[in-house]
């Protein structure tokens, strides 16, 4: 019988800065994703895999706290399986990096050459390809390759680059050269969402994307991939090991009070992530963003409150009246509707509002700009 269980995951970006958050909370995530190698360890142990297939960007710069390159080796240390790392754009191989002057364990083998090289166990049924970025970018690394074949042997490959994207400065791969490689998996990283299991020919390929993400380009359920192979029927399961998500809350507010509003369309258990809530409807004027982030902040580690409602229409009575608040709206609304795209109304509705704070001498509350 054929069969063999993989553990495939990329672009932990261990070290990220956190730069939107503050100093305290920064330094909680890089903390958790610092935790990430131990619990990679784990899920191998518990699932009984073949080995583990690491491609690239596991560090966010070419150097790295010593906590971290510690940890990380202490981590695959306890993985009873080969683990096999190849160096994307940002954790790079060179003679000075991070990785060469790791102590890594006998169990985990490095690519570390910008040309693929390939490791064989024949023992256990498979041979594993690969290569490593030895700059921040790298050449097309599976041009004219062909996997040696080799009967009762896997071929599989351990590598950062990016399919679909000719013009890609990380490794572009084409589904042709996927489907002539000769490969039975393609293990890749370097795009953060996950692709699901994909196939070009006979040969099966997947992104597992960012195991944690680390901003609002990055939301939603982050994941680890388990893929399996057993008499040619290929399988793959997303198994998650993320501390938080981040999310983003679309909330109507029109004719409701916005904090009211917020608090009914919350999910449960939003505790420990990180949200962006994004107003829309009608608002009569200025909505103060930053006393609602701070009334919600008990149910988030982190959240942003974004205003992006529109004026309500009867703001634009007050139109024509012998006042300086009438004067003021007659002036915006001959302007508003002489607008010729909805940004430049977006950006009269904006200067109404800080009209009206100022008018009211209410604070300037500035909209679209986060928190």
């Amino acid at each position: 019988m054929s069969r063999i269980k993989i553990l495939h995951t990329a672009d932990l970006h261990m070290d990220s800065p956190f730069e939107m958050l503050s100093p305290g909370k920064a330094a909680v995530r890089r903390e958790e994703l610092r935790a990430l190698p131990k619990k990679i360890a784990a899920l191998a142990v518990r699932e009984k895999v073949d080995l583990v297939l690491l491609s690239g960007d596991l560090l966010d710069g070419e150097s790295a706290y010593k906590e971290t390159a510690d940890e990380l080796c202490r981590a695959l240390r306890r993985i009873p399986a080969p683990v096999f790392i190849a160096p994307g754009n940002h954790d790079y191989y060179t003679d000075k990096s991070v990785y060469a002057r790791m102590e890594l364990p006998d169990n985990v083998f490095l690519f570390n050459k910008n040309t693929i090289e390939h490791f064989d166990f024949p023992e256990k049924g498979f041979r594993v390809y690969g290569a490593a970025f030895t700059d921040k970018s790298s050449r097309p690394l599976l041009e004219r390759f062909h996997a040696e074949r080799t009967d009762g042997m896997f071929n599989l490959m351990c590598i950062h680059g990016e399919t679909d994207a000719p013009e890609s400065a990380y490794n572009p791969i084409t589904t042709g050269q996927i489907a002539e490689s000769g490969l039975d998996y393609l293990a890749l990283g370097h795009v953060h969402k996950a692709s699901g299991l994909q196939r070009a020919g006979n040969t099966r390929y997947s992104q597992p994307g960012c195991p944690e993400g680390r901003g609002f380009d990055e939301m939603g359920k982050k994941t680890v991939n388990l893929v399996e192979a057993c008499d040619g029927k290929w399988t793959l399961k997303t198994v998650r090991i993320a501390a938080r998500f981040y999310e983003q809350l679309t909330v109507d507010i029109t004719d409701t009070e916005p904090l009211f509003a917020i608090q009914m369309a919350l999910p449960d258990e939003t505790v420990r992530d990180i949200y962006r809530i994004i107003l829309r409807g009608e608002s009569e004027g200025p909505v103060n963003t930053k006393l609602l982030a701070e009334q919600l902040a008990e149910y988030f580690f982190e959240v942003q409150v974004k205003d992006e409602t529109n004026l309500k229409e009867d703001i634009w009575a007050k139109t024509g009246k012998d006042t300086l608040r009438g004067l003021f709206f007659t002036k915006m609304k001959q302007q508003y509707d002489a607008a010729e795209s909805e940004e430049a109304k977006r950006k009269i509705e904006q200067a109404v509002r800080w009209g009206l704070a100022a008018l009211d001498n209410r604070e300037e509350i500035i909209r679209h700009e986060d928190q």
